[in-house]
């Protein structure tokens, strides 16, 4: 059965001048182990009854029960049964209750006999404010019962007389004995005993208990606190260090804080010292507070995708001056937000838009450098705690850490790339030497030995020889100069001439050369310059050089019945002008526009093609026109359908 009436209430009601005190664990178990040594130690025979709970309380005491059963016949043992706690008569009378009846949050010794009297009668005293449990650590010694510790012989037989007719409703088969002890104490109680003065040293000694208990739970307090706080960053910081991408890491870290300290709103965003405005782009809103379709005054609205202005902000030049956490408890009253002019403004724009009344800033900093600002915003005067703000520091560091491994990954992905690429200009490089040089110094070797050899060798077949070895000459020293001109650009050491340039007569010197390298065997090529074109600023020099290498590079891939056409126009922001090296050629395949401007890159392959070159002049032309701050790319429509190449240049300023 269950009887739904707490005994301690029940005290209270029949004896309503009694005051209930707070007591903990500690000094309960110290005081019930001085009322149990009492007995053991005197030669009285006295009732005793005591309520442990639950069995595994009991049986921590169990020994000592079947010592005081050895002095008296009057033992009554209360408990929940757990395992085997049972109805039974033993050397002491063990009385099991239902778990769930009121009698298992509550602690109850009383001991009366002849020469003394002393009782506990006590309840378990739970924490409802979730604010100060969530820092109690699970310590036994930490748990607190209200109820009252009294020598006052009427309040003690009082407290037996309830235990007991609780003990009759259990056990109704033990109606006789506990009648008996009933009956005892309803002739004492008609005698009208005077309660004795209690001990003051007893009295002394629990409240030095007391207070050390106290002391003790504070301390718990204090480690629960920093166990909370450490076991929530390490959470998050590794919920935020899942990803390296940046945008991610502050979107898990908003997400992650708001859930935390609930804010109405919580941003974080990047930012430097200098920035005088920033877009929102990562906020968490509290969903008790976020607008709905019906919008009223009291929702929270979205700052997400909003310009924050940064410049007219004095919390945020504050913050990141000091570079330390700022936080406003009331923006309505606040000197730093007192102000007039066009801060004022645009304060109040702020404060209206986001509906904020406390404001905490805390900047996000990596050895002293400002990465970012995390701000919560609150829409009622809200005063945040010490372990609340230092959380909001802690994390606020853990995303730092975060955005620069974030930025040292991305920069050694670039670097990767970068590598792989200087992987394959070496292979390349190595492919090109040994293929470019190896061959016309295999020709030019045998053409010498052959001369060397043969004194008598007809004219017409020396002639044959000695232009062999000239061509394969100067093909090795034009692979040469492409190399030693391309690192020349590479490493800045060119300096250009910068003049204005008409570009006709850059075009005709590069037709001029050519025809004196291929002769009669070139496609048809035609030039088509507006008669009005303005002059560009560029190195006359290196322009021919690009003109020459666009043009070279379409007679190699166009046939001798092909054509190549050369135009020119203003650019869209005209102040660039635009020439096009188009061809009726071999064409680009949509997905290698790109490399063909890359070092060593050849259609066929470095070692099996038709048109020979070292593959290097596309990527001195971009180097070229990169250093006049113009741009280069390729246009084809695929492969057998021409290609069109494209560069700009800075057009002369007239004076």
């Amino acid at each position: 059965m269950i009887i739904p009436n707490s005994v301690l209430d029940d005290l209270f009601a029949a004896l309503p001048q009694v005051r209930p005190q707070m007591y903990f664990k500690s000094s309960l178990t110290a005081l019930s182990h001085a009322m149990e040594d009492q007995v053991l130690a005197g030669s009285d025979k006295p009732l005793v009854i005591a309520s442990f709970q639950r069995e595994r309380f009991y049986k921590q005491e169990a020994h000592r029960y079947a010592r005081i059963a050895e002095r008296t016949n009057q033992v009554y043992v209360l408990a929940a049964p757990e395992t085997d706690f049972a109805n039974r008569s033993i050397d002491y009378e063990m009385v099991a209750f239902d778990p769930s009846d009121p009698l298992s949050q509550e602690w109850h010794l009383v001991v009366l006999g002849r020469q003394y009297a002393c009782c506990l009668i006590c309840k378990e005293k739970f924490l409802t404010d979730p604010k100060v449990r969530q820092f109690e650590l699970h310590v036994d010694q930490s748990r607190r019962f209200e109820g009252i510790w009294s020598f006052d012989r009427e309040i003690v037989c009082k407290s037996a007389e309830l235990l007991l007719q609780r003990i009759i409703a259990y056990r109704p088969e033990l109606a006789t004995k506990a009648g008996r002890a009933l009956g005892k104490l309803s002739k004492e109680t008609a005698k009208g005993f005077k309660p004795p003065v209690s001990d003051p040293f007893a009295e002394r000694l629990v409240t030095y208990l007391q207070v050390g208990q106290y002391k003790l739970s504070k301390a718990y307090r204090a480690i629960a606190e920093k166990e909370r706080k450490e076991r929530l960053v390490n959470l998050m910081t590794t919920a935020i260090r899942r990803s390296l991408d940046p945008a991610e890491v502050l979107q898990v870290a908003t997400l992650e804080l708001g859930q935390v300290l609930k804010p109405d709103r919580c941003l974080i965003y990047r930012c430097k010292a200098a920035d005088t405005v920033v877009r929102l782009e990562h906020e968490f809103l509290d969903p008790g507070s976020t607008e709905s379709e019906t919008v009223d005054d009291s929702s929270i609205p979205s700052l997400r995708g909003m310009v924050w202005d940064l410049a007219m902000n004095p919390l945020f030049q504050q913050v990141a001056q000091a570079q330390e956490s700022l936080y406003v408890e009331d923006t309505l009253s606040h000197p730093l937000l007192v102000t007039t002019g066009n801060a004022a403004s645009t304060l109040q724009y702020l404060l209206q838009t986001g509906k904020i009344r406390s404001w905490l800033m805390v900047p996000v900093l990596y050895q002293d450098r400002l990465l970012g600002i995390v701000e919560l915003h609150y829409c009622d005067s809200h005063l945040l705690q010490k372990h609340e703000l230092e959380l909001v520091d802690a994390i606020a560091a853990q995303i730092g850490i975060a955005l620069i491994q974030a930025e040292a990954f991305a920069n050694l992905e670039d670097l990767n790339q970068q590598l792989e690429a200087l992987e394959r200009t070496r292979s390349n490089l190595i492919a090109i030497t040994g293929h470019e040089l190896r061959t016309p110094l295999s020709t030019i070797q045998v053409c010498l030995e052959s001369l060397s050899t043969d004194p008598t060798m007809p004219a017409e077949l020396r002639q044959v020889m000695l232009s062999s070895a000239l061509s394969d000459a100067e093909r090795m020293r034009k692979l040469i100069q492409d190399f030693l001109t391309l690192s020349r650009l590479e490493s800045g050491r060119v300096e250009w001439r910068m003049e204005p340039q008409p570009l006709q007569e850059c075009v005709d010197l590069a037709l001029s050369s050519l025809k004196t390298r291929y002769g009669s065997n070139l496609p048809q090529i035609s030039v088509e310059l507006p008669d009005e074109l303005p002059m560009v600023r560029v190195d006359g020099e290196w322009l021919v050089e690009v003109l020459s290498k666009l043009l070279d590079n379409a007679c190699k891939f166009t046939d001798a019945n092909g054509e190549i056409h050369v135009q020119a126009q203003n650019g869209t922001d005209r102040q660039m002008l635009e020439v096009i090296v188009s061809d009726t050629g071999r064409g680009i395949e949509p997905n290698r526009l790109e490399r063909v401007f890359e070092r060593f890159y050849q259609e066929e392959g470095a070692l099996r093609r038709s048109t020979g070159g070292t593959g290097l002049g596309l990527a001195i032309c971009r180097q070229i026109i990169a250093g006049w701050g113009g741009k280069i790319w390729a246009e084809s429509a695929g492969k057998d359908r021409g290609s069109q190449f494209h560069f700009t240049m800075p057009i002369a300023r007239v004076s």
